[in-house]
Order: C-alpha cells, then sequence, then structure tokens
C-alpha cells in the first residue's frame, strides 16, 4: 500500500492509517461513512457490497471500525450482509483495550419499524452491545419483544422517518464521538440531505460491475450537492481508498 495524497508515502503500518484516519482533535460529533463501489459506480454485486470487497479494502475497514466508538448500520444493511458475529478481529479489540477503549464499538441499528427478527443470529451471536433506534411510529409491540434481546430507543418525533440530527444527538449524549456507519445507500442520503456528515471513506474496487445496481447514496436529492475535499488518497494493487471530509 502507498499514500498518493497528501505527501506521497510508501507501505504505511496500522499505526500510520490509523493517525491519517483519525478525527480531528475536540469532544464534538464525527460522523464517517465507509462504502465501497466498482469503478463504473455500483456499491454492490447480486446485492451484496462484500462481493467488492479487495485485501486493502478489509485492512482499511477493520482499522475503521478500530477506532469507532458507535457502528451505525440500516436495517436493510443488517438483513442482507448479516452483522453476526464478531466484528473486530482481536489485533483490534486489544487494541482498543490499550487505548482506554470499550472492547467493541456499541452496534447501532436503525430501523424505522423495528422490522427485525427477535431469533436472528444478529441477536443470538454477537457478543457486543446492540441499540436499536426506531421511528415515531414504531410498532410499541415490536419494541417491547425486541427489548429482551438489546436496547431499544424509539424517536419522539412523530411519523416513519428518523432524523440523522436525532440520531447523532442521541449517540453523542452517551459519550460516542466518533460514529462511524457502513450503510445502506438509504442511510448515507438521509446524512446528506440533513448535511449530517464529516467523513465519507470510499473504496474504488478495480472491477467493472455493469448492470444497474444501485449506487452508495440512494433517496430523495438534498435542496443543493454537499462538497467535500479529498483528505487522503491511497492505492494498492488497483485499489484506491479515498477520504473525503467537510470543507
Amino acid at each position: 500500500m502507498r499514500r498518493l495524497l497528501p505527501a506521497p508515502a510508501p507501505d504505511p503500518d496500522d499505526r500510520q492509517l490509523l493517525d491519517w484516519y483519525a478525527p480531528g482533535p475536540g469532544t464534538e460529533p464525527f460522523v464517517r461513512f465507509n462504502f465501497v463501489s466498482s469503478t463504473d459506480g455500483a456499491a454492490s454485486i447480486e446485492g451484496l457490497s462484500g462481493a467488492l470487497g479487495t485485501a486493502p479494502d478489509h485492512r482499511v475497514f477493520m482499522l475503521l471500525r478500530r477506532l469507532a466508538d458507535a457502528i451505525v448500520v440500516g436495517a436493510g444493511t443488517i438483513r442482507a450482509e448479516g452483522y453476526e458475529g464478531e466484528l473486530l478481529d482481536a489485533a483490534s479489540r486489544a487494541w482498543r483495550l490499550a487505548n482506554g477503549m470499550p472492547e467493541r464499538p456499541l452496534l447501532v441499528v436503525v430501523s424505522g419499524r423495528l422490522d427485525l427478527d427477535v431469533h436472528s443470529a444478529l441477536f443470538t451471536k454477537n457478543p457486543g452491545k446492540i441499540l436499536l433506534l426506531g421511528s415515531g411510529s414504531a410498532d410499541p409491540g415490536r419494541a417491547a419483544a425486541l427489548g429482551a434481546v438489546a436496547e431499544v430507543v424509539s424517536a419522539q418525533a412523530p411519523g416513519p422517518a428518523i432524523d440523522p440530527r436525532w440520531i447523532i444527538e442521541t449517540l453523542h449524549a452517551r459519550g460516542l464521538r466518533v460514529i462511524h456507519s457502513e450503510g445502506g445507500p438509504t442511510l448515507l442520503a438521509d446524512f446528506q440531505r440533513a448535511d449530517a456528515l464529516d467523513s465519507l471513506c470510499v473504496t474504488y474496487s478495480p472491477v467493472l460491475a455493469g448492470g444497474d445496481g444501485p449506487r452508495i447514496s440512494r433517496g430523495q436529492q438534498g435542496d443543493e450537492p454537499r462538497h467535500l475535499g479529498l483528505n487522503l488518497l491511497l492505492e494498492e494493487d488497483g485499489t484506491l481508498l479515498a477520504e473525503y471530509r467537510r470543507g
């Protein structure tokens, strides 16, 4: 692996990569999304983003999880990708403990209707804590059932939508600053419209996917385009790893 921008640097170790991806100083929330895309813009192949993954993408993916206070994922991505079992490798868990962090980030699942299977592997095989965020119109019966396997918090605002600002405020009130999301595209579009994004990491896999697969962002367009600056660009074996940050 080599860094192309902001200044060329060969063969970074994990410590250097963690430094480059770390949020700036301060206590304000830092919201990051991480996606992988084919070179022709597809966010998945046959419905799964993992099919686009490469070795350098997997490496950075795990380091970004290592830095996170909370991993935020939409219910659709949970159903498609799984998220059961251990989400961090042993080296990442050891690093977090050595740096005064909880062994695992809090896994936060955003589901407007709380439409999740209480018996799924997400709940039966995940060793970490799970927080479910539902909308103000979520079924109280579902909330009660899921409350047996996870903590459930429903928005006070009425209606089926969940305000990204409420998500950020809810997590920050718990002392969770670095909010790391892995999708899906609808959740990213919601945060874009709310202008609630500080960092966007995109891995460009050297693959032409074709077809009509989704982009990394999908949903109603906001009032105006959001402009980000290129903060970091890495390359390995044709894979490009870019991080864009709010200017």
